[in-house]
């Protein structure tokens, strides 16, 4: 269900501005779009788990914030981030 470090290193190196960044806005919201990705494969088996539900809901919540916020400070950061990571609006 939760993302391998491996994985995690890959989305930093690649959605990053610069070497080491994990706090930007992109960063994080690539690496909740993985989870929330890998969480809802795991619910489609297992439909009655109703806290892992929750968890991804919680995820889903944190990030349209985190968009939220991203498009406030920087429209043309927000419209590069969706396109790129397939996210709808």
């Amino acid at each position: 269900m939760s993302i391998t470090q491996e994985r995690k290193q890959q989305l930093i190196s690649e959605y990053g501005t610069v070497q080491g960044d994990t706090g930007s806005p992109e960063v994080q919201v690539a690496i909740l779009s993985e989870r929330i990705r890998n969480l809802t494969e795991h619910l489609k088996e297992h439909k009655k788990d109703f806290h892992s539900r929750r968890g991804l809901l919680i995820m889903v919540g944190q990030r349209r914030r985190m968009l939220d916020y991203l498009k406030a400070k920087d429209t043309s950061r927000y419209e590069a981030l969706i396109g790129r990571l397939g996210l709808r609006k």
